[in-house]
């Protein structure tokens, strides 16, 4: 590998050839303002296409973008030089001309790069007044807001969407004053091949990409009186939470959040892990029948529903092969509306109301599936991201990290460390993979780490021997990834029996509805961590143990993958591959012929 060796701000760097100016000054502490540079090397994602050019730097004879100019032998850089000053400001001041002055009021307040950048600069008005592009927000889907009036041209999102995610929903259009990253055809997204993933809300510095705000719905359940309200928290929730309250990222909050949750106001506490339990129950026995009878293999998990929407739009051919099991979210609330509020509250379906705390933004979009109810009741009545509860939180003027303390409500809040590690890439495969072995071989398992599906890799693969039978397995994270075994499984290559896939790369820790990382998938790293701390340390982490959950089999549905467990756990899916929208109920490809 050859070096380069060059001088910024009077200090010596030697740096491989082919980086960019930007990269080299990070070598030695120096600190270039930017807005639309993005490198993430954790998930193969670069988005250089230096259109801000808040990065202007003194180099030779003139001022260069930092991103987006290769290092040269000798090269002299000055980083912050009057001219590079001068022009940084003019640019981030010319942004704001044209930028919405609301930023009190908007939704990125206090996380807004634009933002920071313009009080790091000094900028204390807006000197250049002109005509501003607008364009009518677009509110049509229940998990994305998309605000043109906010965006600054980064292309971050275009990158994630059409590079990682390679779902290709937007793109820059138009020219000049007109420019603006759009659909195609300036669709709304919900007429899109959206998975509502949000992964392009987690790379956008400013406002112009946020999830739908449902906290005033939040706030008005829980201020009526007329029916108990019921609360559900996803896995990876409580490692993400903790970085809204100043804690160190992967932080556990597991207690302190449901301290928090009852002084909101909820009835009931509960937590989604036990469904993640009652998951491998049913998607574990599903994936057992498949094996032994070599059907419909490899088994697709369906936890993830941006995923499960990106089957249906992209390869409807091969829905057959997805598991037929509804999200933990899914499974808990038809629990929590059919058992627990019958046998504990002497309750009808629809006089509770029960809502999830999701570090997706997709389950927003998933809770509106019409399918996921039972006569007309919807399953789950709202849900809401780690931010939308950090603010109500935060609003309710709670400090989180200095509350004591509780435990969740019971029967529904108790869980195997399995049921944990489902907020991180790998955790759902693993912790199949522990119950699974038990039920065939009849045997314990005494090392159930399965550390070869662990980790931040894009696809990681392994082979188990399970009664003598080897059996292969995948796990992949991000949509990009998951096109790769796809277009295996369809062009009959694939030699999986079983794949786990997470829309969001890395998993739900890094879910499009979890605190911004900005980039630094070190966060997302230790969040994955604290998950794999808490399996570590529970007294049972095989989901088949839970004590819970062999009384719910034996009080309400019988046998896994039996007939009541079919009608509130299992659910089909929709060719949506030539209709978009939201909510498609035709044609219907239904895979869970196990519920007749």
């Amino acid at each position: 590998m050859s070096l380069v060796n060059l001088t910024i701000n009077g200090k010596e760097v030697s740096v491989p050839a082919g980086t960019k100016i930007l990269d080299a000054a990070k070598q030695v502490n120096i600190n270039i303002p930017n807005l639309c540079h993005l490198k993430m090397d954790e998930i193969n994602m670069v988005n250089q296409c230096a259109s801000c050019r808040v990065c202007m730097v003194s180099a030779g004879r003139g001022l260069v973008p930092a991103c987006g100019t290769n290092v040269k032998e000798g090269m002299v850089v000055n980083t912050n030089t009057p001219e590079a000053l001068k022009f940084r400001k003019n640019v981030v001041e010319l942004l704001l001309s044209d930028h919405p002055q609301d930023c009190l009021s908007c939704s990125k307040n206090g996380k807004c790069e634009l933002q920071d950048i313009a009080a790091e600069l000094g900028i204390r008005k807006v000197r250049f007044r002109g005509e501003q592009a607008t364009a009518p927000t677009d509110t049509s889907s229940k998990s994305i807001v998309k605000d043109h009036d906010k965006c600054i041209l980064c292309r971050r999102c275009e990158t994630m969407c059409n590079e990682v995610q390679t779902v290709g929903v937007l793109s820059g259009v138009n020219r000049g004053f007109n420019t603006e990253v759009g659909t195609f055809f300036n669709s709304d997204l919900c007429d899109t091949e959206c998975t509502f993933c949000g992964q392009c809300i987690s790379v956008c510095p400013t406002g112009a990409l946020m999830e739908k705000d449902n906290t005033s719905e939040a706030w008005a359940a829980l201020s009526q009186k007329e029916k108990p309200v019921m609360v559900q928290i996803a896995p990876a929730v409580r490692v993400g939470i903790s970085e809204e309250f100043g804690l160190a990222p992967g932080s556990i909050s597991t207690g302190k959040l449901v301290s928090a949750l009852k002084a909101l106001g909820f009835d009931y506490v509960f937590d989604t892990n036990f469904a993640a339990d009652l998951t491998i129950m049913e998607e574990g026995t599903e994936f057992i029948g498949r094996l032994q009878q070599n059907q419909n293999l490899p088994i697709l998990t369906s936890c993830c529903p941006a995923w499960v929407n990106f089957v249906e739009h992209e390869y409807p051919d091969l829905i057959n092969h997805l598991s037929t099991c509804r999200s933990p979210q899914g499974m808990f609330s038809p629990i929590a509306r059919y058992y627990f509020a019958d046998k504990v509250l002497n309750k009808k379906p629809d006089e509770v109301i029960i809502i999830s705390i999701m570090p997706c933004v997709a389950k927003k979009y998933e809770v509106a599936r019409e399918e996921l109810g039972q006569d007309g009741i919807i399953d789950t009545d709202l849900s809401i991201t780690v931010r939308e509860l950090a603010r109500m939180i935060k609003e309710a003027g709670l400090d989180l990290a200095n509350l004591e303390e509780s435990e969740f409500d019971s029967p529904l809040g108790y869980s195997t460390g399995a049921a944990d590690i489902f907020g991180v890439t790998g955790g759902v495969l693993e912790a199949a993979l522990r119950t699974a072995y038990e039920v065939i071989t009849d045997e314990t398992l005494e090392d159930i780490n399965f550390t070869s599906v662990r980790g931040m890799e894009g696809i990681k693969e392994a082979s188990i021997n399970i009664n003598g039978k080897t059996v292969n397995v995948a796990a992949a994270s991000s949509l990009g990834n998951a096109r790769v075994l796809m277009d295996e499984l369809r062009s009959g290559k694939s030699k999986y029996h079983i794949i786990e896939i997470m829309a969001c790369p890395g998993g739900c820790v890094a879910g499009g509805g979890q605190p911004f990382h900005g980039g630094d998938y070190e966060k997302v790293k230790a969040r994955g961590a604290g998950l794999y701390e808490i399996d570590a340390h529970k007294p049972l982490r095989k989901s088949h143990e839970n004590p819970d959950i062999q009384k719910l089999y034996a009080e309400f549905l019988g046998e896994p993958n039996g007939h009541i467990a079919h009608k509130y756990l299992h659910t089909h899916y929709f060719d949506k591959s030539n209709v978009y929208g939201e909510i498609q109920t035709e044609p219907e490809l239904a895979t869970d012929s196990s519920a007749e």
